[in-house]
């Protein structure tokens, strides 16, 4: 996305030559891939959210009666959607690279010069990405703020922060990455994918700038899961219902636009997808764990792709780099087997607590 900001963009890119086998077939069929993969993942989605949507459209039938009965309208869907389109394009002209380059740059220079602990020629990259994350960020928090004042009477809580049953619902985040990962294994060897992330190309310097950079990218996913899946849904589902899914789908998948076609497109399932958990399990925490899981993996499979996992903690002098790949590719074995071992005692954990949960309920119940 980041390299989207750099101003008026063309989002095609020319398939690479003389690829053959899976990746040569996906390039070749690339614009047509998505319809037969909509035709396919929508009639399974209704399958598993169907029940949730007929919900979601009875409450909103029901909360349109009291309205009329009332003989006044519903404010809400004027407030939300407008805030949000003025938001979203405050954030494509003023919170990308082109604004911050012009204007917040020559600032940066007149306090390094102050403060030379800043470092910014080192870092000039990370602090164009700390633009991009702060103003993504308050944009994305800051309808939260207006709604309480131009409807106090609305809990913050039901725009999808409500933390009650994330434990009854956890499996359900599992069954999503059993679906995703396998995919995004395949697509992480595509050439534009391989090459597009991570966003900030210092990751592979050291890891503190790998680290750093995905704490900056998970706060911005936060922010985001709030605004999409919490706020636009939890403001609208009274008016819309279900429709309130599939109109947020539509934005969220133009915010990507600049990225790999594939991600583009699978953004639409995504949207629909991670919505629709939102609303099933009246809170934002498990498609926030599912969008920070995959957006890590990826950019770790990337770098892994290219041999260019970091190899020191601390960034290197300018100009002393290692480029010794096998030595990165060694020290990335053993973080992937520490991180596997962590995952699995996470996973047996999670696993108890839930056997132990549904034990006392029994105990409760008899």
């Amino acid at each position: 996305m980041w390299l989207a900001m750099l101003g008026p963009r063309s989002v095609y890119s020319p398939a690479p030559q003389g690829l053959t086998g899976l990746a040569g077939f996906v390039e070749s069929f690339k614009p047509l891939l998505p319809i037969p993969a909509l035709l396919v993942v929508l009639p399974l989605l209704w399958l598993f959210f169907r029940n949730t949507w007929r919900e979601l459209d009875e409450d909103a039938q029901r909360e349109r009666a009291k309205i009329l009965a009332k003989g006044t309208m519903d404010h809400r869907p004027v407030v939300a959607l407008v805030m949000c389109a003025l938001i979203l394009t405050l954030q494509e002209y003023y919170g990308g690279r082109a604004f911050y380059d012009v204007e917040v740059v020559p600032l940066l220079h007149k306090w390094n010069t102050a403060h030379p602990a800043m470092k910014l020629g080192q870092f000039d990259e990370l602090y164009g990405f700390g633009w991009w994350v702060a103003t993504r960020s308050f944009g994305y928090v800051l309808p939260f703020i207006v709604w309480k004042i131009a409807f106090h009477h609305d809990s913050l809580l039901d725009l999808g922060l409500r933390t009650k049953g994330f434990f009854a619902h956890a499996w359900i985040y599992g069954l999503f990455l059993a679906v995703v990962l396998p995919a995004m294994v395949i697509v992480s060897r595509a050439p534009d994918f391989g090459g597009y992330y991570p966003f900030y190309k210092a990751s592979q310097r050291s890891w503190f700038d790998f680290l750093l950079w995905e704490a900056m990218y998970f706060v911005q996913f936060f922010a985001l899961e709030m605004f999409f899946r919490g706020f636009w849904l939890g403001a609208l589902r009274k008016s819309l219902g279900s429709g309130a899914i599939f109109a947020m789908a539509v934005p969220y998948c133009m915010i990507h636009y600049g990225k790999p076609y594939l991600e583009a497109c699978g953004a639409i399932v995504a949207g629909i997808a991670l919505g629709s958990l939102s609303m099933k399990t009246k809170s934002i925490y498990q498609g926030f764990l599912v969008h920070i899981t995959v957006a890590g993996l990826m950019d770790w499979l990337s770098l892994r792709h290219r041999h260019a996992t970091p190899l020191v903690f601390w960034p290197p002098p300018p100009g002393a780099v290692s480029l010794d790949s096998a030595a990165r590719d060694a020290l990335a074995e053993k973080v992937e087997m520490g991180a596997s071992i962590v995952v699995a005692a996470a996973i047996a954990v999670a696993i108890g607590v839930w056997l132990l949960r549904r034990r006392r309920l029994r105990v409760v119940l008899s």
